[in-house]
């Protein structure tokens, strides 16, 4: 079993900043790509920032200059820092992590974080 953990959601006003966090433990042999999503109410969960195993990223458009995804592989961490925060970017942010298990696993398993609730105030 692997379990992520986020941290650091919490209320900001517009043009404030939030780091998120996302620590992953339990039976991890390699983490592969990692990436940060989010989900409003009535709405599908949208792609925020991605990072390969090598750290080259990806951005959804309405993010693009304002965050940025970051891995801590040493200590099975990723990080999404906020800054120029908008009303807009209110959504429940949740983290996602592909693992192997094991040295004989032959794909990546698909995980999970509970999500953290960011809310901008305008």
């Amino acid at each position: 079993q692997v379990q992520l953990v986020e941290s650091g959601g919490g209320v900001v006003q517009a043009g404030g900043s939030l780091r998120l966090s996302c620590a992953a433990s339990g039976s991890i042999f390699k983490l592969g790509n990692m990436a940060w999503w989010r989900q409003t109410p009535g709405k599908q969960r949208e792609l925020v920032a991605h990072i390969t195993d090598v750290g080259a990223t990806h951005y959804a458009d309405p993010v693009k200059g304002r965050f940025t995804i970051s891995r801590d592989d040493a200590k099975k961490t990723q990080f999404l820092q906020m800054n120029s925060l908008k009303p807009e970017d209110t959504a429940v942010y949740y983290c996602y992590v592909r693992v192997k298990r094991s040295s004989e696993d032959i794909t990546y398993s698909d995980s999970w974080g509970r999500g953290t609730q960011v809310t901008v105030s305008s």
